[in-house]
């Protein structure tokens, strides 16, 4: 990969495709795993044929990357042979004929309503961090975030009157996704201890913040659910996406459209949300009422 292409494919997927940093960073990492690969043969990127990356994507196979993976950095790699095409630097495409590995059929881990009401319940909600953190399962859960759309969530973005927020997806596409009451009162419950932080400049549109004043990782937050999880005795390995693939679910298991679905989760396909007919539908049915749980009008009295 000579010095210039690079820069050039970075400048590209950056300005002209829009990408965020984090995934113009995967994409570079792909490159940089068949590189090595080509350097072992003595070869550039640019000489591969389409036998030589067969093999390589049989190495990644042989040691244990699962086809989601490998067809993950296939796409990567497909993108600069593309650029490369695009930019008349080479004429033909080696991946242009290579099949993708078959993925199996794999259904998301979802959470049950009670899961997700005892790993918000074990939260503190005396303290700053107890009740951000109670915040932000709220917020995943009736939202359906991202863990990146939630980390990077402004407080102008949210629209409470009008009961939705504007998130940024891949790609920084706009979407608004409606917020529950329930969400929008914990965080209301949140920004009272918010006030108090000492927010470094730079920060203080940023919903969640650290102690520290500055926003939040997509580790911390992994690490938050992963903790509230283990405090409700929650017995499946989840993530933030847990929450989001549990958003999705409930809404289908309540009767909402699949492009609405759609819509909400920031999905290009509806290949991609099709995946959640696929998850029992047994699991909720006597819970869910409405299209949403957060939703649900309780009379009073």
């Amino acid at each position: 990969m000579s010095d210039n292409n690079l820069i050039n494919y970075q400048s590209f997927l950056k300005f002209e495709r829009n990408l965020t940093d984090n995934t113009v960073e995967a994409y570079i990492s792909d490159l940089t795993k068949l590189r090595i690969y080509a350097e072992s043969k003595q070869l550039s990127l640019e000489s591969l044929t389409q036998a030589d990356i067969e093999e390589f994507l049989y190495g990644l196979r042989d040691v244990g990357i699962v086809p989601k993976s490998q067809n993950r950095i296939l796409a990567g790699i497909r993108s600069y042979y593309r650029f490369l095409r695009l930019e008349g630097v080479m004429h033909n495409d080696p991946t242009e004929l290579i099949d993708s590995p078959k993925l199996g059929q794999h259904l998301p881990v979802v959470l049950t309503l009670q899961e997700v009401d005892a790993m918000i319940a074990a939260t503190d909600a005396s303290t700053c961090d107890g009740q951000r953190n109670r915040a932000i399962l709220e917020v995943l859960y009736s939202c359906g975030l991202r863990v990146s759309e939630l980390t990077d969530l402004r407080i102008p973005n949210i629209y409470e009157a009008e009961h939705y927020v504007l998130v940024y997806g891949k790609g920084r596409k706009e979407r608004i996704v409606p917020i529950s009451d329930s969400a929008l009162r914990e965080l209301h419950n949140y920004f009272q201890f918010r006030y108090e932080l000492d927010i470094k400049p730079g920060y203080q549109d940023y919903v969640f913040l650290n102690r520290f004043g500055r926003s939040l990782s997509r580790m911390m937050v992994f690490n938050i659910v992963r903790r509230y999880a283990a405090e409700a005795g929650v017995q499946k390995e989840i993530s933030p996406h847990t929450l989001r693939h549990t958003f999705a679910t409930h809404l289908l298991e309540g009767g909402a459209n699949l492009r609405a679905i759609q819509m909400m989760l920031g999905h290009e396909q509806i290949s991609t949300t099709e995946i959640y007919t696929k998850v029992d539908r047994q699991m909720l049915r006597e819970e869910i009422l409405t299209y949403h749980p957060r939703n649900k009008v309780h009379p009073e009295g």
